[in-house]
């Protein structure tokens, strides 16, 4: 593939002192590309670039910047393919997902929020004789977007697309590990006509090109999805400095089954919140929690429908989960399956590297999907991240007890329940410390609605009207009447 290029003041550069680094097919475990490896002075000519476009940007009508936010929609929908497979080699997700889901969400993000700006409305309060206010609301200017490895251009564009929507000017900053269709984006941002500097994008180490961004005096926004470790990072630095800053972070989710639930309609979703995109996603549903008069009838449905997932070549259409990201992040999920089995833990199925994968997949990092049983809601394994293809079963007596355990981590970001009561429904819902309940569906996604966690799962809300103001600042402008 062709290199990976950093986009700065409406051109495709290298990194000024000529860095590069691999970007590593996960399902091979060999280079694929290769992107700049960026310094702090690359992100300084991005920024430089950024704050020098804002006042262009920020004062064109909402309707001409619409327009150019649907133009990058339509090339991300025309180059769906080419972006799907990029995805695919990049990151290890199967093709289908990319295709399917990620690419298209990829360019609905730049329509709805192209959309969502034309029909912003503005607070009035009237005084009465003595006057009245109205609320103004303004760009902030340089916005810093720090994306995560998982959803490379999904969560990419979830960011991008509302700050370029309400007049902002953006550095945007991929995940190092899954540089390549950011840096196809690059190119779509040139061919739709953004005018230069508005979108810059700059690769490199986090601790270089992130640390720089989100320390750096004029950017004075900063979004950020990822590990809750680097987002306190973030917040320590940005605090100080007084910037405005969201984190959306990890989750260690709880799947509810309670004993009235419809386990031949739960079944199939409850398989997909456990392993899509091989268990990658911060909404996925690691803690499984059923009524102990539904366990049994729950693992004989489970276990058979886990064990035939078929974890092979993510470009195979036939592969239902393809590699982890990295070799790296593939040691960090095997020791926390021998830390299960440390604390007592039994593996009902998986844990294991795929037997039968082609010789060209032999450096990859493949691993079965894995189910956890009789670990103690305590233990490290029940408590801590694992952001892989593995999940745990624990049973539980009254729907007090469920919540109780539903809560008791350190994370809130999702929480799937499954039930046929309809009080039980509302009543566990406004229970449980998460910021997005699914009721009998997972991963059911309106655009329009407030996104983020509780606890250590992020600070902030994306999405929706939510997005337009956190991309923007308030000004209230109060008219007095003459006595």
């Amino acid at each position: 593939m062709p290199d990976v290029l950093n986009l700065i003041d409406g051109a495709l550069v290298e990194a000024r002192d000529g860095g590069w680094r691999d970007s590593i097919n996960p399902a091979t475990g060999e280079p694929h590309t290769r992107c700049p490896d960026s310094s702090a002075a690359d992100v300084d000519r991005a920024v430089s670039a950024a704050r020098e476009a804002f006042p262009g940007w920020s004062s064109l009508p909402v309707a001409e910047r619409s327009d150019a936010l649907r133009r990058l929609a339509d090339l991300i929908d025309e180059h769906r393919d080419d972006l799907a497979r990029l995805e695919s080699i990049d990151q290890g997700k199967v093709l289908s997902q990319a295709r399917e889901i990620e690419i298209p969400r990829s360019a609905a993000n730049f329509r709805f929020f192209a959309g969502a700006v034309e029909h912003a409305a503005s607070s009035f309060h009237d005084m009465g004789g003595a006057g009245f206010n109205y609320t103004l609301r303004r760009p902030r200017g340089v916005v810093g977007c720090i994306a995560p490895w998982n959803l490379p251009l999904y969560l990419f564009t979830w960011k991008i697309a509302p700050a370029l929507a309400t007049g902002n000017t953006v550095v945007g900053k991929p995940s190092e590990l899954t540089p390549a269709t950011a840096g196809r984006l690059g190119e779509l941002a040139i061919e739709a006509g953004l005018p230069r500097g508005v979108l810059n994008i700059v690769h490199g180490d986090g601790a270089v090109v992130g640390h720089r961004l989100v320390e750096h005096p004029e950017v004075g926004t900063i979004t950020f999805t990822g590990g809750t470790s680097t987002g306190a990072r973030i917040a320590e630095t940005a605090g100080p400095l007084f910037k405005r800053i969201s984190l959306e972070l990890g989750g260690k989710n709880p799947v509810v089954v309670c004993e009235d639930a419809d386990l031949d309609r739960a079944m199939p979703h409850i398989v997909r919140s456990a392993f899509s995109n091989q268990g990658q996603i911060c909404l996925c549903g690691s803690r499984i929690l059923v009524h102990r008069s539904r366990l049994e009838e729950f693992m004989e449905g489970f276990l058979p429908r886990v064990s035939a997932l078929r974890t092979g070549d993510p470009l195979d259409p036939e592969s239902d989960l393809g590699a982890l990201v990295s070799r790296e992040h593939l040691d960090k999920v095997q020791a926390y399956i021998e830390l299960a089995r440390s604390e007592g833990g039994k593996v009902a199925c998986g844990g294991r590297r795929p037997p039968e994968l082609p010789d060209r997949l032999d450096g990859g990092a493949f691993l079965e999907p894995t189910v956890l049983m009789g670990l103690p809601q305590s233990c490290r394994t029940n408590q801590e991240e694992i952001f892989g293809p593995v999940v745990s079963v624990q049973g539980f007596d009254s729907h007090g007890e469920a919540v109780r355990r539903a809560n008791d981590v350190p994370y809130g970001l999702a929480c799937s329940i499954w039930t046929n009561d309809l009080s039980r429904a509302h009543g566990m819902a406004a229970r449980i410390d998460a910021g997005i309940i699914w009721v009998n569906c997972w991963m059911v996604r309106d655009l329009r609605t407030p996104f983020g966690g509780w606890k250590q799962s992020g600070v902030g809300r994306e999405g929706g009207e939510e997005a337009l103001r956190f991309f923007t600042e308030s000004t209230n402008v109060c008219i007095g009447f003459e006595p």
